[in-house]
């Protein structure tokens, strides 16, 4: 990993130096000459990148593509097996459809600085509405297609969008999900008045639009465009100007949208590409994703095209579409040089397939390294895929609020330089990242002062040893393409990330660095859970669990599972006189959770119990009951309230799936 560490140790004793150099793979309209600002009279963390440089994304990811003659090259390959549909588009032929996209919205008055609200699954129309959007300089906020109405009016009210593109439905291997009844609910549910809605026709569900309410159809508007020869120019924008924000889970339920500005973005992206997965312009990347998630906007939309690289945009499922050899016919198919996906994708093909007989069934000679992200991956999985493919298997971590990668043992271009994997690590930190482990002078751990109900100050210092288990966090500046805020809400910002741990952010997240400088995660220190994925707050499926009417108090967990990495599990203790079953409650919970959180909350494990574990001053011990249910060791605290109450949470999750315990879905 020598390459690496030194090109590490370079991005931080000359961070201005480093990607300044790093900055030339952009097309600038105006060069920066501020690399990194530093100003004290800033609020923290007071630092911009390239604050006087001005460019635009989507003049990055296709104008120039064509201007240098590569318009022939494929950009985007789009492959449904859902509907058994097929399509290419060239740089040339994206760039048309993106400008004529571009011109639909200018029409209906979208410019520079509005806020433009994307409803849709995985078809290219998604990809081109987010670059025509970059085109204009208006901001894109993507939602996942299918969101809960209750979520997506969230949203809605956060971002104001001036226009909603949305698509009719959204399919499924065995169903057809309707979008409009769901956006259609969120405006009723929402304050915000959207003016504007352009909605993308699919023949498996054509829905009734009235243009007098503001409903209009995706292909009379494009054609109108045409017609019109609308094809806008790309508008400059600052470099710090924001290019999309992109909705996470807030620990208070309440989604934060995270804000990724232009020009750092693009310099990251482009570094990544070339030296954390190695592909080369005319290769071909395929992200197994979805554009909701970061890592959709990151790899398969902005990132590969930035590079002058085919991406290819899958609309289906890892199994069942029609088989769990599904990501391996993609590869032979298109020459994939890298596969990036889920450790829970990645799981459930090992679960269909456990001997790898259909990898024997295409050629996946093409591909060089598969990447697993979004949760901890096991070492089974990876070793299993390791021996299947025969390429290295790396994993790595990040955060929507970073962008990119923090840590990945990197693929260079040239193997000779690539940094080897190493099982149960997520790899080491990537040239901008300061990571660093922070610990209590006290000796606790931060994650478990986290669960501590005492309360009790804690000072911190960083770790100086290795193999020190404590809070993860980065120091600052960050490198280009982090979050600069949080949209309209910079105080959120700077308390919910900075405010612990002056001068680093705090990535909540535990774990330790190595003695070779490999990360190691081993659990969150905050109520964010992830499941096959999705960041998920278990404190909001809490406030729909209480909300019942047969609630008396409730507490959400994260358990361990080893398809989805973590479930959110439900530990309720009902009010006296109720009159309803155990069964037809705990159904009645999940369908709650299913209509309000969505259905990828995968929360149909409900315990119903007479007391749940307590401190005497009244809070609940969610620490206890993760440990419980997990099989994990725990220290009782002084602090518990009656310890008799732990045997009964003991007995409770004995109890097999199919008992009255748990939904029957």
């Amino acid at each position: 990993m020598a390459h690496q560490q030194s090109l590490h140790a370079t991005s931080l004793s000359n961070p201005s130096q480093f990607w300044a150099e790093q900055a030339n793979s952009v097309t600038w309209f105006k060069r920066p000459t501020s690399i990194l600002k530093v100003d004290r009279d800033l609020p923290a963390p007071h630092y911009t990148w390239f604050a006087d440089g001005e460019l635009n994304t989507c003049f990055n990811a296709l104008d120039r593509h064509v201007l240098n003659g590569r318009g022939s090259r494929t950009a985007l390959v789009y492959d449904s097996p859902v509907t058994n549909s097929k399509l290419q588009f060239t740089y040339a032929q994206l760039l048309e459809h993106v400008q004529v996209l571009a011109g639909v919205l200018s029409q209906h008055g979208v410019k520079k600085g509005d806020t433009v609200l994307i409803y849709m699954p995985m078809v290219p129309e998604a990809a081109m509405a987010m670059l025509a959007c970059a085109r204009l300089g208006a901001v894109h906020s993507v939602v996942f297609g299918g969101f809960a109405a209750k979520e997506l009016a969230k949203r809605i009210d956060d971002c104001n969008p001036s226009v909603v593109l949305f698509a009719s439905c959204g399919i499924e291997p065995s169903r057809v999900i309707p979008y409009k009844p769901l956006l259609d609910e969120a405006l009723s549910l929402s304050k915000h008045v959207v003016p504007i809605r352009i909605c993308l026709q699919r023949p498996q569900c054509r829905v009734r639009l009235d243009a007098n309410r503001g409903e209009y159809d995706w292909e009379d508007e494009v054609k109108r465009s045409r017609r019109a020869n609308l094809k806008p120019e790309c508008v400059v924008v600052k470099s710090g100007d924001p290019l999309y924000l992109l909705y996470t889970s807030g620990s208070t339920g309440v989604p934060k949208g995270v804000v990724r500005d232009n020009g750092g973005y693009a310099v990251a992206l482009i570094w990544s590409m070339n030296n954390i997965f190695g592909v080369g312009p005319g290769e071909t990347m395929f992200t197994s994703s979805d554009i909701g998630w970061v890592l959709g906007h990151s790899f398969i939309v902005y990132g590969p095209l930035l590079n002058g690289c085919t991406t290819v945009m899958y609309e289906g499922k890892p199994v069942g579409t029609p088989d769990a050899g599904a990501y391996w016919r993609i590869i032979q198919d298109y020459r994939v040089k890298v596969l990036f996906t889920a450790p829970t994708a990645a799981r459930a093909i090992k679960r269909e397939d456990p001997h790898g007989e259909l990898t024997r069934t295409y050629n996946t000679s093409s591909l060089r390294n598969m990447y697993l992200a979004g949760e901890r991956s096991d070492p089974d999985t990876l070793q299993h895929f390791q021996a299947l493919l025969k390429v290295p298997i790396r994993d790595n971590y990040w955060q929507t609020e970073t962008g990119w990668p923090i840590t990945v043992a990197c693929a260079f271009h040239d193997p000779s330089k690539s940094t080897p994997t190493q099982l149960g690590s997520a790899g080491p930190p990537t040239p901008g990242y300061d990571v660093k482990v922070l610990i209590s002078t006290s000796g606790k751990h931060k994650h478990e002062v986290d669960h501590d109900d005492s309360h009790n100050h804690v000072e911190w210092q960083e770790a100086t040893e290795p193999d020190v288990m404590g809070t993860l966090a980065l120091k600052l500046p960050l490198p280009p393409g982090c979050f600069p805020t949080l949209w309209k809400n910079h105080s959120g910002y700077l308390k919910s990330y900075f405010s612990k741990f002056p001068g680093y952010f705090d990535l909540t997240d535990a774990g330790y660095l190595s003695s070779n400088g490999y990360l190691n995660i081993m659990s969150r220190t905050d109520d964010i859970i992830n499941t096959a994925g999705h960041r998920l707050s278990t404190g909001s499926m809490e406030e729909v669990v209480a909300a019942h009417h047969d609630v008396a108090e409730c507490a959400v967990i994260g358990g361990q599972d080893k398809l989805k990495g973590e479930i959110p599990i439900g530990f309720v203790v009902l009010k006296h006189g109720t009159v309803h079953s155990n069964n037809e409650i705990i159904n009645q919970l999940v369908a709650a959770i299913r209509k309000q959180i969505g259905p990828f909350a995968c929360f149909d494990r409900v315990f119903i119990v007479h007391r749940l574990p307590k401190t005497r001053s009244g809070k609940i011990l969610r620490r206890i009951l993760r440990a419980i249910y997990n099989g994990s060791p725990y220290d009782v605290p002084a602090t518990i309230d009656d310890e008799s109450v732990l045997q009964e949470i003991k007995d409770a999750v004995r109890q097999p799936k199919g008992s009255v315990l748990s939904a029957k879905l």
